[in-house]
């Protein structure tokens, strides 16, 4: 075979290699985060405690950026080509954080961790955080979460509520999905703080810290 021929099927041969290249192609991510909006009610109280908000606690699947869709009773997925911007509980904790200072109505608010002592912990646990079909043609945003208020100077649990929202989406886009859960986080996160501030100031007037003792 002639050195010209070789350099023909050599360039042939690159060339069809170059258009069946063994890398597969990386799908698109689109990145979607939930906004909670809270809107503080004037009926709750003013208090003067600190509150710690450690990272809330949730299974393996919810504790990632994955978003959970169930489209049958015993089963569940997760959307292709989209994700949180951040792991389940993340997302959750800034929203409460980010509500409680909003509020106005608390002496102090911090993640655990940082160094700033709290009077009270807010313990979370997230149970659902997923887009739920229940039979239907287009889902709904379920949140549930269930809180603990644990008074840090007794080391007792003050009071403990499950949180259960939800929120119809318009469609089956992901888009749209994700606004619902703008709308199911929102009212489980201003439930969260009313009843964590009600519920704090409650045991607090009840077990005033002596006067020798220093928050």
């Amino acid at each position: 075979m002639t050195t010209p021929v070789r350099s023909m099927l050599a360039a042939t041969l690159l060339a069809a290699l170059a258009g069946c290249s063994i890398v597969p192609k990386k799908e698109p991510l689109s990145l979607y985060a939930p906004d909670a909006t809270v809107q503080a009610d004037p009926a709750w109280p003013q208090v003067k405690w600190a509150l710690q908000i450690p990272r809330p606690h949730a299974s393996e699947l919810l504790d990632s950026p994955r978003i959970v869709v169930r489209p049958a009773d015993g089963e569940l997925q997760v959307y292709h080509g989209a994700i949180w911007a951040e792991p389940t509980p993340d997302l959750v904790q800034d929203a409460v954080l980010r509500a409680f200072e909003d509020s106005g109505r608390i002496g102090g608010v911090a993640r655990r961790g940082t160094g700033i002592n709290g009077d009270y912990e807010l313990m979370l646990d997230i149970r659902r955080f997923e887009s739920d079909y229940a039979g239907g043609a287009t889902p709904n945003a379920n949140v549930e979460i269930v809180a603990k208020l644990v008074a840090n100077r007794a080391n007792a649990v003050v009071a403990t509520r499950t949180l259960k929202q939800s929120a119809p989406a318009a469609s089956t886009k992901v888009g749209d999905v994700s606004r619902a859960f703008d709308a199911a986080l929102t009212a489980a996160v201003t439930d969260l703080v009313g009843w964590t501030l009600v519920e704090g100031e409650k045991y607090d007037r009840a077990h005033p810290v002596p006067a020798s003792v220093k928050r």
